[in-house]
């Protein structure tokens, strides 16, 4: 059994007496200086008893639905004995684990496992017992309960806890070296106003982990809204002296054809053209020339002097490169991967590089936009970044796609809209989750006049700005 042992303090300096009268200087073990009225004490010296429970081993024991309750680690939290699934036992257990019988104001601490350090007051008037893996402080002094247990859960005691545990398969604090813990103990009065202040404190910090995260939630649909606004044509008002989105739309099939024709592009067989009817309804010529209408698919009006299109009408998509794992070269070109979109920005912390035979059409551009188009993670399909000057050449992986548009500014953020969002949430029936080429081109998209993008874009970067101050502010 353990000796209780006594901490004093002499000519500034920290002694302990053992109950044999001899006399030890600790200094060395004493970690700060305590207040006027505090003293240090072992942990073992102000309780009672210090020991654990033991698992029921007689024969036919199992978990019943009536009986001795059994507290096990899992029902210890910090400061809190969770009973949402409680455990039975038959009542024979306090016959024969008697000195694992736990009474009302024990203090319970995990002294096994992932669990190790988690720390509560047993407060039930019920008779209950415990398993091995928790350790049962009973004070001697049950006023001390309240200041012990806040003690048992701060940084200082887990520490100590965690002290010996290095390079262990599983984690094992011993009753002795729990017992043998060094206490800065106030007086008790100063106990009970520590503990009523923590609780306050306490109180205060989980409503605040509520209102943030109530306010990230407010964030994050604030974010949504700024983008469905902007494509609605709401975030910001119309000039009517812009360029309207017809003339561009025109000017880019013009420029495609002149590419067609120099041989530097190719048509593609699959496109589709959404144009506006003399009946002012808008139509999708298919490729085989059928045509399609489309009033009931499109959920909201233009402004005047927008349009709607579809992305291959303004841009141009293609997937990329596949490698194989010896195609990896730590000198070879870089290979942008889902992992490189964080926070909508590109981020090269995780690089892969490879060496292989590479198409023209695989290289990202600068204002290009990559798209993580498949993913095992349906979250993680349809985000997106634009692409700065990365200084040196780069290619994009199979699983990403890159769309190439001058409207790459306006685009973007339309790609990270709720509305673009459905385009593959509502077509993804397959195991593996994807945004294929053909979703990407045949995407409706409400097309603002080229002037009226670059504002949006810039409206939307400043709120964005700020709202990201908020997040911030709030981590």
């Amino acid at each position: 059994m353990l000796c209780k042992k006594h901490v004093k303090t002499f000519y500034s300096l920290h002694y302990e007496k053992f109950q044999d009268g001899t006399v030890k200087c600790i200094e060395d073990e004493i970690p700060f200086e305590l207040p006027e009225g505090w003293s240090w004490c072992r942990l073992l010296s102000i309780s009672e008893v210090i020991t654990k429970g033991a698992s029921p081993k007689w024969q036919g024991v199992n978990y019943q639905a009536h009986g001795t309750l059994f507290v096990t680690s899992e029902n210890v939290y910090s400061e809190q004995l969770l009973l949402n699934t409680p455990k039975y036992v038959s009542p024979e257990i306090n016959r024969i684990q008697s000195r694992s019988m736990l009474k009302q104001h024990d203090i319970l601490t995990n002294i096994v496992g992932a669990s190790i350090g988690r720390t509560c007051e047993y407060n039930l008037d019920e008779e209950a017992n415990t398993n091995q893996a928790v350790a049962i402080i009973r004070m001697i002094n049950l006023n001390v309960v309240p200041y012990v247990l806040k003690l048992m859960n701060s940084d200082y005691i887990i520490s100590l806890m965690l002290r010996d545990q290095v390079n262990v398969a599983r984690a094992n604090l011993s009753l002795s070296s729990l017992g043998s813990f060094l206490i800065p103990l106030p007086p008790l009065r100063e106990q009970e106003k520590i503990a009523i202040r923590l609780s306050d404190i306490l109180s205060q910090c989980e409503l605040i982990d509520v209102n943030k995260t109530d306010i990230s939630g407010l964030v994050d649909l604030a974010k949504s809204k700024i983008l469905d606004l902007a494509i609605r044509g709401k975030l910001i008002p119309q000039d009517p002296n812009d360029e309207p989105a017809s003339v561009l739309l025109e000017r880019i099939r013009t420029e495609k054809e002149g590419l067609i024709k120099q041989g530097k592009i190719k048509r593609d067989k699959k496109e589709s053209v959404i144009f506006k009817g003399e009946d002012n309804s808008y139509y999708e010529k298919m490729p085989d020339g059928k045509l399609r209408g489309l009033d009931d698919e499109l959920p909201f009006d233009l402004p005047e002097g927008w349009e709607w299109c579809n992305l291959s009408m303004v841009g141009t998509t293609n997937i990329g490169l596949t490698y194989r794992p010896s195609d990896v070269d730590p000198d070879g070109v870089i290979v942008l991967r889902s992992c490189n979109i964080v926070n909508d920005q590109i981020d090269l912390s995780d690089l892969v590089r490879v060496n292989t035979t590479i198409r023209e059409n695989q290289y990202a551009q600068k204002n290009d936009i990559l798209i993580c188009a498949r993913n095992g993670s349906k979250a993680l399909v349809g985000k997106c970044a634009l692409i700065s000057d990365l200084g040196e050449p780069a290619l994009f992986g199979a699983f990403m796609a890159i769309y190439r548009t001058e409207c790459y500014e306006y685009i973007v953020h339309f790609l990270r809209s709720n509305y673009f969002r459905s385009v593959f949430d509502d077509s993804n029936s397959t195991a593996i989750n994807q945004l294929t080429q053909d979703m990407l081109k045949r995407a409706i998209v409400p097309l603002p006049p080229l002037a009226e993008q670059y504002r949006i874009a810039e409206t939307i970067k400043v709120v964005m700005t700020e709202l990201s101050l908020i997040e911030k502010g709030l981590n």
